[in-house]
């Protein structure tokens, strides 16, 4: 580890995808085995991370007959920091969960989809939001408007990026189960319930 540089051993999305693979199990793993669990990244890459995150001391490699089998060093230093950076996305789902648990008006339904779901957005991405309004609510209740603005606000607070709000009401639904519109796929396909049913059962044909 570079002291003088403590930020260091984390220098590129690849490391993180090597960590995150190494951080879900205690069996050391060779090479060949990471880079077939890391969603991006050929062989080189991933080989040539593991080299930078031994040297920085974040990884252990132990030599086995023609292969190394890696390990992640959970004694290292910058270990509490890197855990923090690899849950990220879940800390995201627990404040929003969490601020939704507080509000006065309830809703049918939250979810989050797109990129930030897909794991697979910048700093220019939003972070998109599915929220289904109760049905007896009207689209402009000011205590609804009121959590929706300060959702929006806080979202931003906490990553920096701007919160995508798609809002509908709960009167919709059938509407949108028949015309099944791309979003519907989307959410079915890829979206993170954060409160009420999942997307699933919210578009399930009703018989």
């Amino acid at each position: 580890m570079n002291l003088s540089h403590p930020w260091a051993p984390i220098r590129s999305p690849l490391d993180m995808e090597v960590v995150r693979v190494l951080r879900r199990t205690t069996r050391a793993l060779t090479g060949r085995e990471v880079a077939r669990l890391v969603s991006v990244g050929s062989q080189p890459a991933v080989n040539a991370a593991l080299r930078r995150l031994t040297d920085e001391g974040l990884v252990r490699a132990d030599e086995a007959g023609n292969a190394y089998l890696h390990t992640l060093n959970r004694e290292h230093l910058a270990a509490p920091a890197v855990d923090l950076l690899a849950d990220i996305r879940s800390e995201l789902e627990r404040r929003v969960r969490a601020e939704i648990a507080g509000w006065k008006i309830a809703p049918v339904h939250v979810s989050i989809f797109g990129s930030a779901a897909r794991g697979d957005g910048d700093t220019r991405s939003d972070i998109d939001l599915f929220v289904v309004r109760p049905t007896r609510v009207p689209d402009d209740d000011s205590r609804w408007r009121a959590q929706l603005d300060t959702l929006s606000d806080r979202v931003h607070a906490w990553t920096g990026n701007h919160a995508g709000l798609s809002e509908v009401s709960a009167a919709t639904l059938p509407r949108l189960r028949r015309e099944r519109p791309p979003v519907v796929e989307a959410l079915r396909r890829e979206a993170i319930t954060l409160a009420g049913p999942t997307p699933a059962e919210l578009f399930a044909t009703k018989r």
